[in-house]
């Protein structure tokens, strides 16, 4: 195998790992060593990935975005003519894997948030950055659907996208304890059910 599509494994390996690890312990729970271990990689060889745990939190929260902002993109490139569908039917796909998995973890990005959102700069901006890649895709879904006259015109779409994002995480929180859909059910019905249309 070339030496460099080895490292890419690897990296890909111990960045899976601690999405897994850090959605269940949380940041300040999850030991370096638990992370080498799980991905069967020596300790020396961490710091030749990552020069730190601080940037290796960083871009986990990169890695674990960029599933949902690619499930997002295929919805709304699916849907050319429906682009609040492409949305709604999105946020189903969510709602039916976190039933799926009994409501365990909520979001990667909502925990950190909590955790170390305000302690480590580093991992602030990366979670910053991986906010704003959501919702400027959301901003251009509720856009389209605005110009296909599905969406309300008096607010702009990144208003609504920034509403959507923060009821969304507020009620996966709500979730996790009451081991429930009806939070996130009741966020989406309400806001692309009812307040967002026209």
């Amino acid at each position: 195998m070339h030496k460099s599509t080895k490292k890419e494994l690897n990296k890909e390996n111990l960045l899976d790992h601690g999405v897994n690890l850090l959605m269940e312990q949380g940041y300040h729970g999850t030991g370096l060593q638990e992370i080498l271990d799980a991905a069967h990689i020596p300790k020396g060889s961490f710091y030749n990935y990552f020069g730190s745990k601080e940037n290796f939190g960083a871009e986990v929260i990169q890695h674990y975005i960029d599933p949902f902002i690619g499930q997002l993109t295929h919805h709304l490139q699916q849907s050319e003519m429906d682009a609040l569908g492409a949305i709604q039917h999105y946020f189903a796909e969510l709602i039916t894997e976190l039933e799926k998995n009994e409501f365990k973890g909520g979001c990667l990005l909502g925990n950190l948030m909590g955790e170390i959102g305000d302690t480590s700069d580093i991992c602030k901006e990366s979670l910053q950055s991986a906010i704003d890649r959501y919702r400027d895709l959301l901003q251009s879904g509720l856009a389209k659907a605005q110009q296909q006259g599905t969406i309300r015109l008096d607010k702009s779409a990144k208003e609504m996208a920034d509403l959507l994002i923060n009821t969304w995480q507020g009620a996966l929180l709500r979730t996790k304890i009451e081991k429930s859909a009806a939070p996130v059910k009741q966020c989406c019905q309400s806001l692309l059910g009812d307040f967002f249309k026209p």
